[in-house]
């Protein structure tokens, strides 16, 4: 999930109503049934979800955002293998960005100083640059400068050490994955596991480096196609904050898609670079998410977008973005949940230690009465743990 928007719905209960409280229930997987204690009425549910590729998820799903974050370094083999076995129902793996000799690597962004030990490495001091990336001036290492060779010397680190110092604990543990292990590593799973592991990659930037003669969509169909995961029902959802990544990767592979939507004033930046005026309040109107459903299944709205905030950080009135997304056949799979007080609504926080937990379960709560089909959290057995709240509630 890109930087676009970090935190962050009508309550569709009426629009949804029974019905979807009903597929709510059939949805909770039985493994976690047991785990969590779910009602027999429940469990019972589980065999009546059917359907294939996305209808064949649970609702609300959970998906673990780079994996389970909020208790590991992101976007590592560790963080991705516990949000499976806290029973993440996807996994978002990776955010993907190219290596210098055309590799896909799983990074949260090209910069990589804030997310490896790279300013530890003495032979690539001199790889430090600043750059302008979508518009902004960034200093850094970036994946584009570094072999996929240079890059495995490396090792992951914890991105926000003063909100998680408990992941600091390990750092230096693991290597940056390539996109082809990852896909690998979710055979390898779902062999093991007895159950299909679903993965939600992202293409990081693709305007940027299709300029660089890096373009990622072809990229990544390559690779979809040569493990046979190219197809509608295929366990792999593609997602970009850029409309035409997602545009062009319709016409490359047959996945589900999802485009990304950061705040409500933003502009993607392929909007930018081709002078589309249109901002992403202009997409989630009811022509903008037409438009999205002609090319992909689903979005990824901000929280905010759901149900907006006020100048204290209180939740407000919900906006009409689910009904008007399931009117025109899409799934809304808002980012991003996090137990930790500074990314909660404010009245959803206790104390005042930025890693202290706040009531993260009133906040799945508040946000699944909105009738959202899913959501992105760095928590994936807090939210699991929610949704059990919520569908035998």
């Amino acid at each position: 999930m890109g930087t676009q928007g970090t935190q962050e719905s009508n309550q569709q209960a009426g629009a949804g109503g029974t019905g979807r409280r009903a597929l709510l229930g059939a949805a909770v997987l039985g493994a976690t049934g047991t785990v969590l204690g779910l009602s027999g009425t429940a469990r019972a549910a589980d065999s009546s979800r059917s359907g294939t590729g996305l209808k064949s998820l649970p609702v609300p799903t959970i998906i673990g955002h780079r994996g389970a974050s909020g208790y590991r370094p992101e976007h590592t083999f560790g963080s991705y293998q516990l949000a499976l076995d806290l029973g993440a129902d996807i996994v978002e793996a990776g955010d993907l960005v190219p290596t210098r000799d055309g590799h896909l690597v799983c990074r949260h962004e090209p910069e990589i100083g804030g997310t490896t030990d790279v300013a530890d490495h003495p032979e690539f001091a001199g790889r430090k640059t600043t750059k302008v990336l979508d518009g902004v001036s960034t200093t850094g290492w970036f994946t584009e400068d570094f072999t996929l060779a240079e890059l495995k010397t490396l090792r992951a680190v914890e991105r926000i050490p003063a909100n998680r110092p408990h992941n600091t604990l390990y750092n230096g543990r693991w290597e940056i994955p390539t996109f082809e292990e990852v896909l690998r590593w979710q055979d390898e799973q779902t062999r093991k596991r007895g159950r299909q592991v679903w993965i939600y990659p992202e293409t990081k930037h693709p305007t940027y480096f299709r300029k660089l003669g890096l373009g990622l969509e072809e990229r990544v169909a390559k690779l979809l196609h040569k493990y046979g995961k190219d197809r509608k029902n295929s366990p792999v959802i593609v997602q970009s904050f850029e409309p035409s990544s997602i545009q062009r990767l319709n016409k490359l592979v047959d996945n589900p898609l999802v485009v990304l939507l950061s705040g409500a004033t933003s502009r993607p930046w392929d909007f930018v670079e081709a002078g589309d005026p249109r901002t992403v309040a202009d997409l989630v109107t009811r022509a903008g998410l037409r438009e999205i459903a002609g090319y992909a299944q689903g979005i990824g709205p901000t929280l905010d977008l759901v149900i907006p905030k006020d100048a204290a950080g209180n939740l407000t009135t919900p906006t009409t973005l689910v009904k008007d997304a399931h009117a025109v056949g899409l799934v809304l799979h808002p980012y991003t949940m996090r137990n930790e007080n500074p990314f909660l609504p404010t009245s959803f926080r206790k104390g005042t230690d930025a890693d202290a937990y706040g009531d993260s379960f009133g906040a799945f709560r508040t946000y699944f009465a909105t009738g959202i089909d899913g959501v992105f959290t760095d928590n994936p057995d807090t939210g699991l743990l929610a949704r059990a709240d919520f569908v035998n509630g």
